[in-house]
């Protein structure tokens, strides 16, 4: 089983190679690094990093230096996160995992991109009512899947073994900006629907689908309407796939297939350079169709899915991935997160027990999360538990 964690490039800037990499193969005992190539705004506290405790991730940043010719006369373009300073830590961590024999995973958040939809808001998903959803990118825009494309030549150019493809779909409501709120309480349908996007490039893929987008257009408008103007309304049941005679459910499907030929052409291209895409699917089976997910259709569009195995016991690590092979996702087809800190595990011997529910499945890839956010004990748990 092949293994890997999760880190930022600020842990390999801030710690040194020496100590990162000791602490990943000394420690941990894994076969790999994924190492975050761009990233979205976060605030974080690092419990062993020597500069800091509470650092700030900046918005939608690049870890890594973009040729400037390859985005030349492009407005979506990769912007290196001032952390980084004149250094390239993907260079750096090529060099090093090449000289230490180790794997380099490039870990892409693609879709969700605040600084890019801010700077752009014609490129972010449009709700029924025209307001776009800034901290997005929408995967049906042109330009958004141009740049989609560069980031892949790009990672290319530092020999890495695969492509973790976060966020490489729609987003809905409830995602990525900072004091979110909702008083009046907007019930699940009405959140769902306020999801759904309407821009141009959506509206004419759902067309060329054969569903009458500008119906479906109205129909969602006019519920959404009379949801936010009435609590009783807004948190009514109500079944998507019933709504305008079943066209909104047809207009969902349209947008599933952006996503799953978004994520053919990355596999390919990878593909090409030597490199394996795999797509990021952390909700899992039936979670995942307001975003675009149809997980029987990426299986067959992509070399593997990556899910989190987010749990407290190996039983229901299981039935994740069991729900995954439900939906078309063979686990030797899979890559699974697990988390080695005490939310999820109370020790090494649960760690284990996980990790060999994933090898007894078949799963031939398992990740820790996350590198720069545990403590050293977690990953000496890691390294227990591994060996």
């Amino acid at each position: 089983m092949e293994s890997s964690v999760l880190a930022f490039a600020t842990d390999l800037l801030d710690e040194g190679a020496d100590t990162f990499f000791g602490n990943l193969t000394d420690r941990a005992g894994v076969g790999g690094v994924t190492l975050a190539s761009v990233y979205h705004e976060a605030r974080d506290v690092f419990p062993h990093n020597p500069r800091r405790v509470i650092r700030y991730l900046e918005p939608g940043a690049a870890y890594f230096r973009p040729d400037p010719a390859r985005w030349a006369g492009r407005r979506l373009a990769p912007v290196p996160s001032t952390a980084i300073g004149d250094r390239d830590p993907f260079a750096e961590a090529a060099e090093e995992t090449r000289r230490r024999g180790l794997k380099l995973h490039a870990w892409t958040v693609f879709c969700h991109n605040d600084r890019l939809g801010f700077a752009h808001p014609d490129c972010s998903p449009a709700n029924a009512f025209g307001d776009r959803h800034l901290t997005e990118l929408c995967p049906a825009n042109p330009e958004v899947r141009a740049y989609a494309h560069g980031l892949v030549e790009e990672l290319a150019r530092y020999g890495v073994d695969a492509i973790r493809a976060e966020s490489l779909h729609f987003h809905g409501l409830r995602h990525g900006y900072h004091h979110e709120r909702y008083f009046e309480e907007l019930g699940p349908v009405t959140e769902a629907l306020l999801g759904i996007c309407f821009c141009p490039h959506c509206r004419a893929a759902a067309e060329h689908a054969g569903v009458d987008a500008d119906d479906v257009h109205r129909a969602v408008r006019d519920e959404l309407r009379a949801r936010i103007a009435d609590e009783e309304r807004a948190l009514a049941p109500a079944a998507l796939d019933g709504l305008a005679d079943g066209a909104v459910a047809a207009y969902l499907d349209a947008a599933t297939l952006t996503v799953t030929s978004l994520a053919a052409e990355l596999a390919e291209a990878a593909a090409g350079h030597g490199m394996r895409l795999t797509f990021m699917d952390g909700g899992g089976p039936g979670q995942g169709w307001l975003s675009g997910i149809d997980l029987p259709a990426l299986a067959k569009a992509v070399p593997q899915i990556e899910t989190l195995g987010y749990a407290k016991s190996p039983e229901d690590v299981r039935e994740k991935v069991a729900a995954f092979a439900l939906h078309g996702v063979r686990p030797e087809q899979m890559a699974v997160i697990l988390r080695p800190m005490a939310s999820d595990c109370d020790g090494p011997a649960n760690l284990a027990a996980k990790i060999a529910t994933l090898r007894e499945l078949g799963v031939p890839e398992v990740e820790f999360y996350n590198y720069g956010l545990m403590r050293l004990s977690s990953m000496d748990r890691i390294g227990a538990a591994l060996g």
